[in-house]
């Protein structure tokens, strides 16, 4: 029986964002990850840069997961070419399953539901919940903000320094591939 494959879960705007720079990153991620036969797990919206990452990895033939609360497939939000959609009951259903089908994380540009998901699995592995590796993929310094948010809380004492080691910030779609790739070998994974 063959291992299940490297799966990825994304978190990235329901937006697609002022800069065209980030619906081509998030489309050069769906792209890239379908070419390297890893996996997508992402919020299963047909909408802003969630949409067009699930558009390149379906478009390369690649694996790809959606995962969305009910309450959203009523909003008619869903992606129509996923395959393989997942209704949740809930926003935080939503973020266990997509954390239970993950082997890594890469944030992308977006909005608050963006830095919820990311800062939610990042307080899991403040806790000891896990240690799957949460890489913030930057594009024009859209990770900026939430380093600057981790840092400033180790200042005021409300965090300890090792927060700084719970996330890997990433300068472009490339490099993110690149490291996802390298995690994938360490688990014994091709590395294609």
């Amino acid at each position: 029986m063959p291992a299940p494959p490297f799966t990825v879960a994304v978190f990235c705007g329901s937006r697609t964002g002022q800069h065209p720079d980030y619906a081509a990153a998030a489309a050069a991620l769906g792209h890239g990850l379908a070419d390297a036969g890893m996996r997508l797990v992402f919020g299963g919206g047909r909408v802003g840069l969630m949409g067009v990452l699930a558009d390149a990895a379906l478009a390369a033939s690649g694996a790809v997961i959606g995962v969305i609360p009910d309450f959203l497939t009523r909003m008619e939000v869903a992606h129509p070419g996923v395959a393989e959609m997942v209704i949740t009951t809930s926003m935080h259903a939503r973020k266990k399953l997509m954390f239970d089908l993950a082997d890594a994380f890469v944030t992308l540009p977006g909005g608050l539901g963006t830095l919820d998901e990311t800062v939610e699995i990042l307080t899991w592995r403040q806790l000891g919940l896990h240690a799957k590796p949460v890489l913030l993929c930057d594009i024009h310094g859209s990770a900026a903000a939430l380093r600057t948010m981790v840092d400033a809380a180790i200042a005021a004492g409300f965090t300890a320094a090792a927060a700084r080691e719970f996330f890997e910030l990433h300068e472009g779609v490339a490099a993110t591939l690149q490291r996802l790739r390298d995690l994938r070998a360490q688990q014994g994974g091709p590395a294609g």
